[in-house]
């Protein structure tokens, strides 16, 4: 079934543009439609979106416990800015305890094993539960933020996660994101200002320098093929 319906809406998509994909999948999806925002520039600018088009947009962030105060700051602003709620997702207690207890506090430089369990328990499992009884997921992906996102679709099925999954920015430069942002007054985190294109986890997030990819900075001591943290990687 879910096949024929990856198909209608890739073709249904084609010229449409991203609050005309929003506005149609709210009507076809009621109450079943969520959006995860890392507070990104994308994440922001899709948030600016929903809630032009959407009644009750359905946004929620994944706060693993190690990010940047600016974030949460942005989390706040975010909030007032455009009266909706953000649901906080936390990784369960008891498992973060026991990897950190059993692999040390800072683990995830050790190996990349150690980091996709961090990732997992911090992140993907979160992200599991809230996705859980939904139908269709947003995110703020685009296709040359990364090599490994190369082979992206605007509309794919996240088999994982059994659900709909739409990146209606996929095809937007970054130059796109920031015109758009600062023609709407868009809030956004103070980092990106500072040579942060990308941001996660504080101890796993620097500034990048000149010349370098806008995701050198995640993960930077691995490979650039590895640095997934599993929540939009194809099984």
């Amino acid at each position: 079934m879910h096949a024929s319906k990856i198909k209608e809406y890739r073709d249904r998509f084609r010229d449409a543009s991203p609050a005309e994909m929003l506005s149609f999948l709210e009507r076809q999806h009621p109450g079943k439609v969520v959006f995860s925002s890392s507070m990104g520039a994308e994440d922001q600018v899709i948030t600016h979106m929903m809630v032009d088009v959407m009644d009750a947009p359905r946004i929620f962030t994944l706060d693993t416990g190690r990010l940047f105060y600016e974030t949460y700051d942005l989390i706040e602003k975010t909030q007032k800015r455009f009266g909706v709620s953000v649901r906080i997702m936390f990784p369960d207690r008891k498992a973060v305890e026991d990897m950190v207890n059993e692999k040390g506090i800072n683990l995830f430089y050790y190996s990349v094993e150690n980091r996709k369990k961090c990732c997992h328990v911090r992140k993907i499992e979160p992200l599991q539960r809230a996705l859980k009884g939904q139908e269709v997921w947003i995110t703020g992906l685009r296709r040359e933020q990364s090599p490994t996102r190369n082979d992206l679709q605007l509309v794919e099925w996240d088999e994982s996660n059994q659900i709909i999954k739409i990146n209606p920015l996929l095809e937007w430069s970054e130059a796109r994101v920031w015109d758009y942002i600062h023609a709407h007054d868009i809030p956004y985190n103070s980092l990106h200002d500072e040579g942060y294109p990308s941001l996660g986890c504080k101890p796993c997030t620097r500034a990048v320098m000149d010349g370098e990819d806008i995701r050198a900075g995640r993960w930077w001591w691995e490979q650039p093929e590895s640095k997934e943290c599993g929540l939009h990687v194809k099984k």
